[in-house]
Protein backbone atom coordinates (compact mmCIF):
# COMPACT_ATOMS: atom_id res chain seq x y z
CA UNK A 1 0.00 0.00 0.00
CA UNK A 2 1.25 3.44 -0.92
CA UNK A 3 1.10 6.30 1.59
CA UNK A 4 -1.25 9.22 0.88
CA UNK A 5 -0.62 10.77 -2.52
CA UNK A 6 1.46 13.93 -2.73
CA UNK A 7 2.14 15.84 -5.95
CA UNK A 8 5.48 14.77 -7.36
CA UNK A 9 6.93 18.28 -7.47
CA UNK A 10 6.12 18.78 -3.79
CA UNK A 11 7.59 15.37 -2.93
CA UNK A 12 10.81 16.16 -4.79
CA UNK A 13 11.14 19.65 -3.34
CA UNK A 14 10.76 18.30 0.20
CA UNK A 15 13.29 15.57 -0.56
CA UNK A 16 15.78 18.24 -1.59
CA UNK A 17 15.12 20.65 1.26
CA UNK A 18 14.84 18.09 4.06
CA UNK A 19 17.33 15.44 2.99
CA UNK A 20 19.54 16.13 -0.03
CA UNK A 21 20.52 19.70 0.83
CA UNK A 22 21.58 18.81 4.39
CA UNK A 23 23.68 15.90 3.06
CA UNK A 24 25.39 18.22 0.57
CA UNK A 25 26.03 20.82 3.27
CA UNK A 26 27.64 18.19 5.50
CA UNK A 27 29.61 16.21 2.94
CA UNK A 28 30.33 18.86 0.28
CA UNK A 29 30.20 22.14 2.21
CA UNK A 30 29.90 25.29 0.13
CA UNK A 31 29.49 23.42 -3.15
CA UNK A 32 27.64 25.67 -5.63
CA UNK A 33 24.78 23.83 -7.25
CA UNK A 34 21.27 24.05 -8.61
CA UNK A 35 18.51 21.60 -7.79
CA UNK A 36 15.33 21.00 -9.75
CA UNK A 37 12.86 18.54 -11.17
CA UNK A 38 12.54 19.14 -14.91
CA UNK A 39 12.37 17.02 -18.06
CA UNK A 40 10.11 14.03 -18.76
CA UNK A 41 7.38 13.07 -16.32
CA UNK A 42 3.74 13.86 -15.69
CA UNK A 43 4.62 15.41 -12.34
CA UNK A 44 6.89 17.95 -14.05
CA UNK A 45 3.80 19.36 -15.79
CA UNK A 46 1.68 19.04 -12.65
CA UNK A 47 -0.62 16.40 -14.15
CA UNK A 48 0.37 13.48 -11.92
CA UNK A 49 -2.23 11.57 -9.92
CA UNK A 50 -2.08 8.55 -7.66
CA UNK A 51 -2.02 6.39 -10.81
CA UNK A 52 1.26 8.02 -11.84
CA UNK A 53 3.10 6.27 -9.02
CA UNK A 54 3.34 3.03 -11.01
CA UNK A 55 6.15 4.23 -13.28
CA UNK A 56 8.90 6.87 -13.44
CA UNK A 57 7.56 8.67 -10.38
CA UNK A 58 8.86 9.01 -6.86
CA UNK A 59 11.37 10.89 -4.68
CA UNK A 60 13.73 12.05 -7.40
CA UNK A 61 15.44 15.24 -8.59
CA UNK A 62 18.39 16.59 -10.54
CA UNK A 63 21.44 18.40 -9.21
CA UNK A 64 23.41 20.68 -11.54
CA UNK A 65 27.08 21.52 -11.04
CA UNK A 66 29.70 23.42 -13.01
CA UNK A 67 31.74 21.27 -15.38
CA UNK A 68 34.73 21.45 -13.03
CA UNK A 69 32.75 20.53 -9.93
CA UNK A 70 30.95 17.76 -11.79
CA UNK A 71 34.27 16.21 -12.79
CA UNK A 72 35.55 16.56 -9.23
CA UNK A 73 32.47 15.63 -7.20
CA UNK A 74 29.76 14.16 -9.43
CA UNK A 75 30.48 10.48 -8.83
CA UNK A 76 31.10 11.08 -5.15
CA UNK A 77 27.73 12.80 -4.74
CA UNK A 78 25.91 9.89 -6.38
CA UNK A 79 27.78 7.44 -4.16
CA UNK A 80 27.16 9.52 -1.03
CA UNK A 81 23.44 9.73 -1.71
CA UNK A 82 23.36 5.97 -2.13
CA UNK A 83 24.75 5.62 1.38
CA UNK A 84 23.13 8.53 3.16
CA UNK A 85 19.59 8.83 1.80
CA UNK A 86 16.90 7.32 4.00
CA UNK A 87 15.43 4.17 2.51
CA UNK A 88 12.01 5.78 2.53
CA UNK A 89 10.88 9.38 2.46
CA UNK A 90 7.34 10.35 3.45
CA UNK A 91 6.54 6.67 3.14
CA UNK A 92 7.89 6.27 -0.40
CA UNK A 93 11.01 4.19 -1.25
CA UNK A 94 13.93 6.30 -2.39
CA UNK A 95 15.30 3.36 -4.39
CA UNK A 96 14.23 2.51 -7.92
CA UNK A 97 14.08 -0.59 -10.06
CA UNK A 98 12.71 -1.45 -13.48
CA UNK A 99 9.25 -2.40 -14.63
CA UNK A 100 9.00 -5.16 -17.26
CA UNK A 101 8.39 -2.50 -19.92
CA UNK A 102 11.63 -0.72 -19.07
CA UNK A 103 10.11 2.17 -17.14
CA UNK A 104 11.33 2.88 -13.64
CA UNK A 105 9.47 2.05 -10.48
CA UNK A 106 10.03 2.71 -6.81
CA UNK A 107 11.62 -0.33 -5.18
CA UNK A 108 12.29 -0.88 -1.49
CA UNK A 109 15.85 -1.92 -0.65
CA UNK A 110 16.96 -3.32 2.69
CA UNK A 111 20.72 -3.43 2.31
CA UNK A 112 23.54 -1.94 0.32
CA UNK A 113 23.64 1.37 -1.56
CA UNK A 114 20.24 2.76 -2.51
CA UNK A 115 19.64 2.78 -6.31
CA UNK A 116 18.32 6.32 -6.07
CA UNK A 117 17.37 8.92 -8.64
CA UNK A 118 19.19 11.95 -7.36
CA UNK A 119 21.10 12.50 -10.57
CA UNK A 120 24.00 14.90 -11.11
CA UNK A 121 24.55 16.90 -14.30
CA UNK A 122 26.23 19.85 -15.96
CA UNK A 123 23.30 22.07 -16.97
CA UNK A 124 24.60 22.94 -20.42
CA UNK A 125 25.31 19.30 -21.22
CA UNK A 126 21.92 18.19 -19.92
CA UNK A 127 20.12 20.64 -22.18
CA UNK A 128 22.35 19.92 -25.16
CA UNK A 129 21.62 16.22 -24.88
CA UNK A 130 17.87 16.77 -24.55
CA UNK A 131 17.66 19.26 -27.42
CA UNK A 132 20.31 18.24 -29.90
CA UNK A 133 21.72 21.78 -29.86
CA UNK A 134 23.42 24.09 -27.38
CA UNK A 135 20.91 26.70 -26.15
CA UNK A 136 23.75 28.71 -24.63
CA UNK A 137 25.35 29.30 -28.02
CA UNK A 138 24.11 30.81 -31.27
CA UNK A 139 21.07 28.95 -32.55
CA UNK A 140 19.57 28.47 -36.00
CA UNK A 141 15.82 28.37 -36.68
CA UNK A 142 16.19 24.71 -37.61
CA UNK A 143 17.41 23.98 -34.09
CA UNK A 144 14.05 25.04 -32.69
CA UNK A 145 12.01 23.30 -35.38
CA UNK A 146 13.58 19.88 -34.84
CA UNK A 147 12.63 19.78 -31.15
CA UNK A 148 9.03 18.79 -30.34
CA UNK A 149 7.14 21.33 -28.27
CA UNK A 150 6.65 18.68 -25.61
CA UNK A 151 10.43 18.54 -25.05
CA UNK A 152 10.76 22.32 -24.80
CA UNK A 153 7.82 22.36 -22.42
CA UNK A 154 9.31 19.68 -20.19
CA UNK A 155 12.60 21.56 -19.90
CA UNK A 156 10.95 24.86 -19.02
CA UNK A 157 8.26 23.44 -16.72
CA UNK A 158 8.84 21.68 -13.41
CA UNK A 159 10.31 23.49 -10.45
CA UNK A 160 13.72 24.83 -9.49
CA UNK A 161 14.42 24.28 -5.81
CA UNK A 162 17.75 26.08 -5.74
CA UNK A 163 19.55 27.98 -8.48
CA UNK A 164 23.25 28.55 -8.87
CA UNK A 165 24.95 28.95 -12.24
CA UNK A 166 23.40 28.34 -15.64
CA UNK A 167 20.15 26.51 -15.00
CA UNK A 168 17.74 29.44 -14.79
CA UNK A 169 19.49 31.28 -17.61
CA UNK A 170 19.18 28.27 -19.91
CA UNK A 171 15.51 27.82 -19.05
CA UNK A 172 14.93 31.52 -19.70
CA UNK A 173 16.54 31.23 -23.14
CA UNK A 174 14.17 28.36 -23.95
CA UNK A 175 11.07 30.03 -22.51
CA UNK A 176 9.64 30.60 -26.00
CA UNK A 177 10.58 30.49 -29.67
CA UNK A 178 12.47 33.35 -31.33
CA UNK A 179 9.84 35.73 -32.70
CA UNK A 180 10.17 34.95 -36.40
CA UNK A 181 10.29 31.20 -35.70
CA UNK A 182 7.05 31.63 -33.75
CA UNK A 183 5.46 33.45 -36.69
CA UNK A 184 6.56 30.68 -39.03
CA UNK A 185 4.96 28.10 -36.77
CA UNK A 186 1.75 30.14 -36.59
CA UNK A 187 1.65 30.37 -40.37
CA UNK A 188 2.23 26.64 -40.72
CA UNK A 189 -0.58 25.89 -38.30
CA UNK A 190 -3.04 28.17 -40.09
CA UNK A 191 -2.00 26.50 -43.35
CA UNK A 192 -2.88 23.09 -41.90
CA UNK A 193 -6.36 24.37 -41.13
CA UNK A 194 -6.70 25.93 -44.57
CA UNK A 195 -5.74 22.67 -46.27
CA UNK A 196 -8.48 20.58 -44.64
CA UNK A 197 -11.25 22.89 -43.43
CA UNK A 198 -13.48 22.17 -46.45
CA UNK A 199 -13.09 18.41 -46.20
CA UNK A 200 -15.60 17.59 -43.45
CA UNK A 201 -18.32 19.10 -45.62
CA UNK A 202 -17.11 17.36 -48.75
CA UNK A 203 -17.03 14.00 -46.96
CA UNK A 204 -20.55 14.54 -45.66
CA UNK A 205 -21.71 15.58 -49.12
CA UNK A 206 -20.67 12.18 -50.47
CA UNK A 207 -22.35 10.30 -47.62
CA UNK A 208 -19.10 9.60 -45.76
CA UNK A 209 -20.24 10.55 -42.26
CA UNK A 210 -17.36 8.74 -40.57
CA UNK A 211 -14.86 10.58 -42.76
CA UNK A 212 -16.52 13.89 -41.96
CA UNK A 213 -16.20 13.22 -38.25
CA UNK A 214 -12.60 12.11 -38.63
CA UNK A 215 -11.47 15.23 -40.49
CA UNK A 216 -13.44 17.44 -38.11
CA UNK A 217 -11.61 15.86 -35.18
CA UNK A 218 -8.28 16.58 -36.89
CA UNK A 219 -9.34 20.20 -37.27
CA UNK A 220 -10.26 20.37 -33.59
CA UNK A 221 -6.75 19.26 -32.72
CA UNK A 222 -5.26 21.76 -35.17
CA UNK A 223 -7.32 24.58 -33.66
CA UNK A 224 -6.17 23.56 -30.19
CA UNK A 225 -2.52 23.50 -31.25
CA UNK A 226 -2.98 26.92 -32.84
CA UNK A 227 -4.26 28.19 -29.50
CA UNK A 228 -1.16 26.92 -27.71
CA UNK A 229 0.97 28.82 -30.20
CA UNK A 230 -1.05 32.02 -29.94
CA UNK A 231 -0.89 31.95 -26.15
CA UNK A 232 2.85 31.14 -26.25
CA UNK A 233 2.55 27.86 -24.36
CA UNK A 234 4.40 24.72 -25.42
CA UNK A 235 1.92 21.96 -26.27
CA UNK A 236 2.59 18.76 -24.32
CA UNK A 237 2.54 15.07 -25.17
CA UNK A 238 -0.87 13.94 -26.45
CA UNK A 239 -1.77 12.29 -23.13
CA UNK A 240 -1.82 15.73 -21.49
CA UNK A 241 -2.85 17.78 -24.52
CA UNK A 242 -6.45 18.28 -23.42
CA UNK A 243 -5.53 18.82 -19.78
CA UNK A 244 -3.02 21.51 -20.74
CA UNK A 245 -5.48 23.10 -23.16
CA UNK A 246 -7.94 23.49 -20.29
CA UNK A 247 -5.39 25.80 -18.62
CA UNK A 248 -5.22 28.22 -21.58
CA UNK A 249 -6.95 31.58 -21.35
CA UNK A 250 -9.11 30.73 -24.35
CA UNK A 251 -10.32 27.41 -22.94
CA UNK A 252 -13.53 28.62 -21.25
CA UNK A 253 -14.76 30.04 -24.56
CA UNK A 254 -13.47 27.32 -26.87
CA UNK A 255 -13.87 24.05 -24.97
CA UNK A 256 -17.68 23.92 -25.26
CA UNK A 257 -17.47 24.85 -28.94
CA UNK A 258 -14.92 22.17 -29.75
CA UNK A 259 -16.96 19.62 -27.81
CA UNK A 260 -19.93 20.56 -30.01
CA UNK A 261 -17.86 19.73 -33.08
CA UNK A 262 -17.03 16.29 -31.74
CA UNK A 263 -20.54 15.61 -30.45
CA UNK A 264 -22.38 16.79 -33.56
CA UNK A 265 -24.52 14.10 -35.15
CA UNK A 266 -24.96 15.86 -38.49
CA UNK A 267 -22.78 17.84 -40.85
CA UNK A 268 -24.77 21.11 -40.50
CA UNK A 269 -24.33 20.98 -36.71
CA UNK A 270 -20.63 20.20 -37.15
CA UNK A 271 -20.19 23.07 -39.59
CA UNK A 272 -21.86 25.56 -37.27
CA UNK A 273 -19.63 24.54 -34.37
CA UNK A 274 -16.48 24.65 -36.50
CA UNK A 275 -17.48 28.08 -37.73
CA UNK A 276 -17.80 29.34 -34.17
CA UNK A 277 -14.38 27.90 -33.34
CA UNK A 278 -12.81 29.55 -36.38
CA UNK A 279 -14.31 32.90 -35.43
CA UNK A 280 -12.85 32.60 -31.96
CA UNK A 281 -9.30 31.82 -33.12
CA UNK A 282 -9.50 34.49 -35.84
CA UNK A 283 -10.34 37.03 -33.16
CA UNK A 284 -7.45 35.75 -31.08
CA UNK A 285 -5.18 36.22 -34.08
CA UNK A 286 -6.28 39.82 -34.50
CA UNK A 287 -5.64 40.44 -30.81
CA UNK A 288 -1.98 39.50 -31.39
CA UNK A 289 -1.63 42.57 -33.66
CA UNK A 290 1.05 40.90 -35.77
CA UNK A 291 -0.83 41.51 -39.05
CA UNK A 292 -3.50 43.86 -40.21
CA UNK A 293 -6.93 42.73 -38.90
CA UNK A 294 -8.26 39.77 -40.87
CA UNK A 295 -11.87 38.60 -41.35
CA UNK A 296 -13.31 36.74 -38.37
CA UNK A 297 -16.44 35.28 -39.97
CA UNK A 298 -16.63 32.19 -42.13
CA UNK A 299 -17.49 32.41 -45.81
CA UNK A 300 -18.09 29.80 -48.53
CA UNK A 301 -15.19 27.76 -49.83
CA UNK A 302 -15.08 29.33 -53.28
CA UNK A 303 -18.10 27.98 -55.18
CA UNK A 304 -18.70 25.06 -52.83
CA UNK A 305 -21.29 25.10 -50.02
CA UNK A 306 -18.84 24.73 -47.13
CA UNK A 307 -18.20 27.59 -44.71
CA UNK A 308 -14.50 28.11 -43.91
CA UNK A 309 -12.23 30.74 -42.37
CA UNK A 310 -9.66 30.44 -45.22
CA UNK A 311 -6.66 29.53 -43.09
CA UNK A 312 -4.29 30.15 -45.97
CA UNK A 313 -5.13 33.87 -45.82
CA UNK A 314 -3.90 34.00 -42.24
CA UNK A 315 -0.82 31.96 -43.13
CA UNK A 316 0.15 34.28 -45.99
CA UNK A 317 -0.42 37.40 -43.89
CA UNK A 318 1.81 36.08 -41.10
CA UNK A 319 4.55 34.97 -43.49
CA UNK A 320 4.67 38.49 -44.90
CA UNK A 321 5.73 39.82 -41.48
CA UNK A 322 8.82 37.59 -41.13
CA UNK A 323 12.17 39.38 -41.46
CA UNK A 324 14.75 36.71 -40.65
CA UNK A 325 16.18 35.46 -43.95
CA UNK A 326 17.01 32.11 -42.38
CA UNK A 327 13.35 31.60 -41.54
CA UNK A 328 12.23 32.74 -44.97
CA UNK A 329 14.55 30.12 -46.47
CA UNK A 330 12.85 27.27 -44.59
CA UNK A 331 10.65 24.78 -46.45
CA UNK A 332 7.34 26.47 -47.24
CA UNK A 333 5.01 26.03 -44.28
CA UNK A 334 6.42 22.65 -43.30
CA UNK A 335 6.43 23.83 -39.71
CA UNK A 336 8.11 22.08 -36.81
CA UNK A 337 8.75 18.37 -36.55
CA UNK A 338 5.59 17.81 -34.50
CA UNK A 339 3.45 19.78 -36.94
CA UNK A 340 4.17 17.36 -39.78
CA UNK A 341 4.97 14.17 -37.86
CA UNK A 342 2.73 12.29 -35.46
CA UNK A 343 4.71 9.23 -34.43
CA UNK A 344 5.57 8.84 -30.76
CA UNK A 345 8.64 6.76 -31.55
CA UNK A 346 9.91 9.01 -34.33
CA UNK A 347 9.72 12.11 -32.16
CA UNK A 348 12.29 10.53 -29.85
CA UNK A 349 14.94 10.49 -32.61
CA UNK A 350 15.35 14.19 -33.28
CA UNK A 351 18.72 13.95 -35.03
CA UNK A 352 17.02 12.24 -37.98
CA UNK A 353 15.09 15.37 -38.88
CA UNK A 354 17.69 18.11 -38.65
CA UNK A 355 18.76 17.56 -42.28
CA UNK A 356 15.22 18.44 -43.46
CA UNK A 357 15.78 22.10 -42.55
CA UNK A 358 19.42 22.46 -43.59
Amino acid sequence: MHPPFIQGLDLSERLYLEVVSPILDECFPGLPHAAALIGPGSEVLGFDTAQSRDHDWGPRLQLFLSAEDHARHGDAIVETMGRRLPRTFLGYPTGFGDNPDGTGTMAASDAGPIPHRVTVHVARDYFRQALGFDPAGPTHPSDWLTVPAQVLGALTAGRVFRNDGQLTQLRRQLAWYPDDVWRYLLAAQWARIGQEEAFPGRCAQTGDELGSRLVASRLVRDVMRLCFLMERVYAPYIKWFGSAFARLDCAPALQPTLARVLDAGTWPERQDALGDAYTCVAEMHNDLSITEPLPTTVTPFYSRPFDVIHGEVFADAILATIQDERVLALPDLLGSVDQFLDSTDALHFLERFRRVYN
